[in-house]
């Protein structure tokens, strides 16, 4: 018997249709379990999912995913309310197919401590500081590659393509490609300081190795998550081990998406 749960952005229309969701499931036998569930189904845009997704990253491999949006189409949440009668009875009576998106780890290492600090994200983690500019050294492969001056730096996964790397210049990339795009943010290029300017595109077991070199305080966010702290030694991005599983009860391509969210719906 399949368990699921249904989270909710919190306003009136999304809590009403969590409340419907759960007592419809529930009609046909399944069976509500915020601990374990099977299927995490999210109402309100792509911030609610990816805070699904956060509450549940310790379970990826037995956890999949299915958005509701009550605001504007997401990338994420990709049903409307209208249809929630008919993906209720998608969720209870067909078996769905399995699509899975390749997720972002970062290693966080500190100089006052030993402990690592490892979080996976589903769209980004970008750095900057709190003052000035950011001075950072870029490893690629363990290879020293450039040395970064400017406002900061965005590393995306290809579905998170679409969000702040977007509006930073990157290129968008199809989610089946397992791969990561390093974005800057303002980049300081004149005689004396030279950083390569283009997005950068690393395929899986790439990692790339970003060394602070300012006594600065870092402001390090992963998707929605802020945390500012001066004594990061190094940020380690590489393409996560885990994927991120979404439910699929019909076809909605990527690039349908892309085209309605940005371009819409044309003649």
């Amino acid at each position: 018997m399949m368990h699921f749960t249904v989270t909710s952005r919190g306003d009136d229309v999304s809590d009403a249709l969590k409340k419907d969701i759960t007592s419809s499931l529930e009609e046909h036998g399944l069976t509500e379990d915020a601990d374990q569930p099977d299927i995490v189904i999210s109402v309100g845009g792509d911030g609610t999912l990816l805070e699904a997704f956060h509450s549940y990253h310790g379970r990826l491999d037995d956890t999949c995913f299915v958005g509701i949006h009550t605001g504007h189409l997401g990338f994420y949440a990709d049903w409307q309310p209208e249809e929630v009668e008919k993906l209720v009875i998608h969720i209870a009576k067909t078996p769905f197919q399995v699509v899975e998106y390749p997720l972002l780890e970062v290693v966080v290492r500190h100089y006052d401590s030993d402990d690592t600090d490892r979080y996976l994200a589903l769209n980004e983690c970008t750095v900057k500081t709190l003052e000035g500019s950011l001075v950072c050294d870029i490893d690629i492969k363990g290879e020293p590659f450039e040395t970064f001056r400017g406002d900061g730096l965005c590393i995306s996964t290809p579905s998170g393509s679409t969000a702040y790397n977007k509006a930073l210049g990157g290129g968008i990339l199809h989610p089946s490609l397992p791969s990561m795009q390093l974005t800057e943010m303002a980049s300081i290029n004149n005689r004396v300081y030279r950083t390569i300017g283009s997005p950068l595109i690393l395929p899986q077991h790439h990692t790339c190795l970003l060394n602070p070199l300012n006594d600065v305080e870092m402001q390090i966010t992963v998707d929605h998550m802020s945390m500012v702290d001066r004594s990061i030694k190094s940020i380690q991005c590489r393409v996560a081990e885990e994927n991120v599983r979404f439910a699929r009860f019909r076809p909605f391509p990527f690039w349908k998406r892309v085209k309605e969210s940005f371009i819409g719906e044309g003649e």
